[in-house]
């Protein structure tokens, strides 16, 4: 009977530590590629992604099944100029449950347009760290995104949680970016790229000039959407203090990237809550949000009276 119940019991323990940290879902979208390409090797490809992410460990933690981080990839394509290229966009979001409740708070929602690699059908998709360029460019492109974006879920998701608790997942990401592949049509790993890629994403978590965005997500998604339905009051006022962080931030830091990042698909959670905030709060809030949520102002001055 005690070995039985040891058996089982290592059992509980094995599958545990099995778990991985996602539950992701990649779904590859081919209608602009040319219809010479079968459409099985996109089919493959989509089921070697979702393979990729959800089967490799990425961490040391031990994540139970209902831990672990649900996300989102759609990846859509055209053909490249050469042979087995592929150029495209790839569209990443993540969320993470709302303390008491069955909401999914967004903490990643954002779309790179710079994507270019390297597929044949059955290809294996590798990565490892430390040889990130690995030996075919094109090839190893792949993984570097995938797994670039693996680790800034990660990070993310860690500082909406605990303070600085992402910040060992950053500093993964950032290994990528400093040995990405380099090849001709592979872009958004370096900071002469453009003003919003890859690059200036990690650049902006990790450079300690900007530390205070830690706290930012971290009081946002612990004092905010946290005590949402068991302490609303206490919500509104957090978020106030938030929104005053992110005001200095912005105006000491104007026009970096993490500050557009940071609202992509938080205007719907933000105005839900201050609709019930005191007048006073309102006012100041839409205040704010004017100037550090350009893109959304319109809905803010319309929908919180």
């Amino acid at each position: 009977m005690h070995k039985l119940i040891f058996a089982i019991a290592l059992m509980f323990i094995s599958f545990f530590t099995r778990a991985q940290e996602f539950n992701a879902r990649v779904t590859v979208v081919s209608t602009r590629v040319a219809n010479t390409v079968s459409q099985s090797t996109f089919r493959t490809l989509q089921t070697a992604l979702n393979n990729f992410l959800n089967n490799k460990k990425w961490t040391s933690d031990v994540y139970a099944p209902g831990e672990r981080i649900e996300c989102n990839f759609l990846l859509n394509l055209e053909s490249g100029t050469d042979q087995n290229y592929y150029k495209g966009s790839l569209t990443i979001q993540a969320a993470r449950p709302v303390f008491n409740s069955s909401y999914l708070a967004p903490i990643v929602n954002y779309k790179d347009d710079d994507i270019y690699f390297k597929y044949i059908e059955f290809q294996q998709l590798d990565f490892n760290e430390n040889r990130v360029a690995g030996t075919d460019a094109g090839v190893s492109n792949l993984t570097a995104l995938f797994a670039y974006y693996a680790y800034m879920i990660l990070g993310f998701d860690g500082d909406s949680f605990a303070k600085n608790g992402g910040v060992s997942y950053f500093q993964k990401a950032q290994n990528i970016v400093n040995n990405a592949p380099d090849g001709r049509g592979i872009s958004g790993w370096k900071a002469f790229d453009g003003l919003r890629n890859r690059y200036w994403l990690v650049e902006n978590m990790s450079n300690s000039r900007y530390n205070v965005i830690h706290d930012i997500y971290y009081n946002y998604y612990r004092t905010v959407m946290d005590n949402l339905y068991d302490s609303p009051k206490k919500a509104q006022n957090e978020l106030m203090n938030v929104l005053n962080l992110l005001d200095n931030f912005n105006t000491q830091n104007s026009n970096t990237m993490i500050n557009q990042f940071f609202f992509q698909g938080k205007a719907t959670e933000m105005i839900q809550i201050l609709q019930k905030s005191e007048p006073a709060h309102k006012v100041r809030a839409k205040e704010i949000l004017n100037k550090v949520d350009v893109n959304n102002a319109q809905r803010y001055n319309d929908e919180i009276k």
